[in-house]
């Protein structure tokens, strides 16, 4: 149980790419808001196959609640998420690209 708590107590860097209806619906303007509001920093992209690009930084439990709230958008639709687990970057706030 430990090893959970601390796995969420650490900072973390995760690149997340969003599959569904993720453009043109406010995504990138919920991530920052939800990020900044959160202090995690990172970067939001669309890209050209119609999805989202994330780079996200911060503690875990702080990551879940940004998911958690983009999954809780009424025009946001996640069918499914990549993910994989990077290096941490030396960086401040969160920028829409």
């Amino acid at each position: 149980m430990i090893e959970r708590s601390e796995r969420f107590m650490a900072e973390v860097r995760k690149h997340i790419t969003f599959h569904g209806r993720v453009q043109g619906v406010g995504f990138r303007y919920t991530a920052k808001y939800l990020a900044r509001s959160l202090r995690l920093s990172g970067w939001v992209k669309n890209e050209w196959d119609g999805t989202v690009s994330l780079e996200i930084q911060g503690r875990e439990a702080l990551i879940q609640k940004l998911l958690i709230g983009l999954n809780n958008n009424q025009f946001i639709s996640i069918e499914w998420m990549d993910t994989e687990e990077i290096s941490l970057e030396q960086e401040s706030g969160f920028q829409v690209r």
